[in-house]
């Protein structure tokens, strides 16, 4: 699948539910519900810090949510803890409340702006999925995978460039026109994971995969909206710079 959160090898016969509960997709979404809250509490405590003039706690804060957020979703990528998934809710949200009021601060308005593009992805790509308009096929996964594993590959290279030789990729993560046109394609592939997401929530259910996997499917799609909300942010951030 191409979203790596959600593997597909995860399907497993000898893990469907002969006895207790299943994974139903009204479970997955009030989980998904209760991560978001989380991720929001943390985010205004982030924000609150940044507000209040503490700057040098609220960046730590979001180093530390940053990277322990990133550890905590490998681990729950290959171990499925359901017990670290609040965790990791809270982490990222503490990351993205600093991030998001570094943004505010140099483009008022910014974040509301990139909150509801998110919104707006997550139900256009719900709506086109649930009318039939996107299959999530074999081959739709492939090519998702093939583009999600590319952009990866692009961002790695430009981590690595800008912290061991100060300089970053050109072009395509600037202002001009090529910056613009790859940030429209990075945030229309993430808002295509979505429809893996979905497929993965609505098979799981129709499999009677055991109750826990609606933690393992809220969890992936908790990973994926935070990516289209931060590609939204960068590519809003690139048109008020022009």
């Amino acid at each position: 699948m191409a979203n790596p959160i959600l593997n597909e090898n995860k399907f497993l016969s000898q893990e469907r539910v002969l006895e207790g509960e299943p994974m139903t997709i009204n479970g997955t979404l009030q989980i998904t519900l209760l991560l978001g809250l989380l991720m929001v509490v943390g985010a205004a405590i982030c924000w609150s810090k940044f507000s209040a003039g503490y700057t040098d706690v609220a960046m730590i804060m979001t180093a530390g949510g940053g990277i322990v957020g990133f550890i905590l979703a490998l681990v729950i990528a290959f171990t499925r803890n359901k017990y670290l998934v609040p965790v990791y809710a809270a982490c990222e949200g503490l990351a993205l409340g600093g991030i998001s009021a570094i943004f505010e601060a140099e483009f008022p308005g910014i974040v509301v702006q990139a909150v509801a593009g998110t919104f707006a992805a997550l139900f256009s790509m719900l709506i086109l999925y649930r009318a039939g308009v996107i299959k999530c096929t074999d081959k739709f996964r492939s090519v998702i995978f093939v583009m999600t594993g590319s952009i990866a590959v692009i961002y790695i290279v430009d981590l690595i460039g800008r912290f061991f030789f100060h300089t970053q990729i050109p072009v395509i993560f600037s202002a001009s026109p090529a910056g613009i046109l790859f940030s429209l394609l990075v945030v229309a592939i993430a808002s295509l994971n979505l429809i893996i997401d979905f497929d993965f929530i609505e098979r799981g259910s129709k499999m009677m995969l055991p109750k826990d996997y609606e933690w393992y499917g809220a969890f992936g799609l908790m990973v994926t909206l935070v990516w289209v909300y931060m590609e939204i942010l960068r590519l809003l951030a690139k048109l008020n710079r022009k």
